[in-house]
């Protein structure tokens, strides 16, 4: 479809959101995609479904200008009324505009968020909505999609290219876990409904509790140097795609190939 066609694409959602809530995933992007938005003269970033508040917009904007001062945050919503109440948000750098998952703006956007948008499809739509916004990416440019709780305490997401699904990173509070199958429920769409014993992301939290469990003795030395070392020993016999740098985070990125469902 074309990028100006003039009925956006998709459902409206429930649109709850909280200030803070998108820290992790945010971060995450500031340091991955920070270059790529800072060598693209006018770079464009959007984030798509900011909800009933614009407040993950705003924040988007002023995370990404630490590290590319010049990007523009497009903030794309499908209600109306929505868009609307973002206005009087509007700013150098920020605007807000009517819109779904054909992203109707003129330019080839550096990285599209979606955060907390697919939890609310189907399994099966999932592969599509993918297709068409890395479809809308520019050369070098990401897709993160995923879900977190309303506080943004765990979070899961995909990073995509637009040659499709790259990576998969768990993010975390340290001190919110018990162990680190609890991201479970965080799970974006296209994996939540595969942890079932078959399915490589079950596998992949099995051996992340079992690491967990034997790094227990670290445990004095804090949740994270936990953290650090049940991520060193999972890096064996899964492809960890970072380091320790972002392990220190609470973090830990895993190459998509090894957790995509099997059918």
């Amino acid at each position: 479809m074309n990028a100006r066609a003039s009925r956006p694409v998709g459902t409206v959602t429930r649109g709850t959101t909280n200030p803070n809530r998108l820290r992790r995933m945010d971060r995450w992007i500031a340091h991955t995609q920070g270059r790529e938005l800072r060598r693209v003269a006018d770079a464009v970033a959007v984030d798509l479904g900011y909800g009933a508040a614009p407040w993950t917009a705003v924040e988007l904007l002023g995370r990404l200008r630490v590290v590319a001062p010049r990007v523009t945050v497009v903030g794309l919503e499908i209600e109306p009324a929505r868009v609307a109440a973002a206005k009087p948000y509007e700013r150098e750098g920020l605007v807000f505009r009517h819109g779904g998952f054909e992203v109707p703006i003129p330019q080839r956007p550096v990285l599209v968020r979606a955060a907390n948008v697919l939890r609310q499809y189907e399994e099966g739509e999932v592969a599509g909505a993918w297709e068409r916004l890395c479809a809308r990416l520019a050369p070098g440019g990401l897709l993160v999609e995923g879900t977190c709780d309303e506080i943004g305490r765990r979070h899961v997401w995909v990073a995509l290219g637009p040659e499709g699904p790259r990576t998969v990173t768990f993010a975390a509070r340290l001190g919110s876990l018990e162990r680190p199958s609890d991201l479970a429920e965080r799970l974006p769409k296209a994996l939540i409904h595969r942890n079932v014993p078959g399915e490589p992301v079950h596998a992949f939290l099995r051996d992340f509790d079992r690491a967990w469990a034997a790094a227990a003795p670290y445990a004095s030395y804090g949740a994270r140097q936990r953290w650090i070392r049940a991520v060193r020993d999972l890096a064996g016999d899964w492809p960890v795609s970072d380091g320790p740098g972002r392990w220190r985070q609470g973090e830990v990125t895993v190459r998509w190939e090894a957790l995509a469902p099997r059918t």
